[in-house]
């Protein structure tokens, strides 16, 4: 429960709609996923979703599922990766995400990879008996540009 409190799916998932996703995805013009390894293993997953390739523009997420692998790097690491293959290889302008406004370290990575608050949708989500607000990010590909230069 503790790994999934942040994610916006609250249900268990069957293997099958595991395996539905997976082909949808690896089928999918408008999204890119990658698995993240550490160290042989598989600890989570991050991508661009919902891309619009006129507008260049995508969403992104990541989860680490291997809560002992938390607070190591390895989100910021995929982040990092991630932001780089958008501007570089998919020539994407801008990048959005949201993460719960309680989530502290995902949104520390999301900073730290460059993201800025853009909004706050208040009490977007109710979860474990109370509503969460939901923290908005945007990175544009100038601005990345310009802190990775050098």
């Amino acid at each position: 429960m503790e790994v999934a409190r942040f994610l916006v799916r609250r249900f268990a998932v069957a293997l099958y709609q595991e395996v539905d996703f997976l082909k949808r995805i690896g089928e999918s013009k408008d999204d890119v996923w990658w698995m993240i390894d550490a160290d042989g293993e598989a600890v989570g997953a991050t991508g661009i979703h919902a891309i619009d390739w006129q507008s260049a523009h995508g969403t992104t997420g990541i989860v680490i599922g291997a809560k002992e692998r938390w607070r190591t790097g390895i989100a910021s690491e995929a982040m990092a990766l991630r932001t780089r293959y958008a501007f570089r290889e998919l020539n994407l302008h801008k990048l959005m995400t949201e993460a719960y406004l309680d989530n502290a370290g995902s949104r520390r990575a999301l900073e730290k990879t460059g993201y800025r608050t853009v909004g706050i949708r208040r009490e977007h989500f109710f979860t474990r008996g109370r509503w969460h607000d939901l923290w908005l990010g945007e990175l544009l590909r100038e601005d990345w540009e310009r802190a990775n230069a050098g």
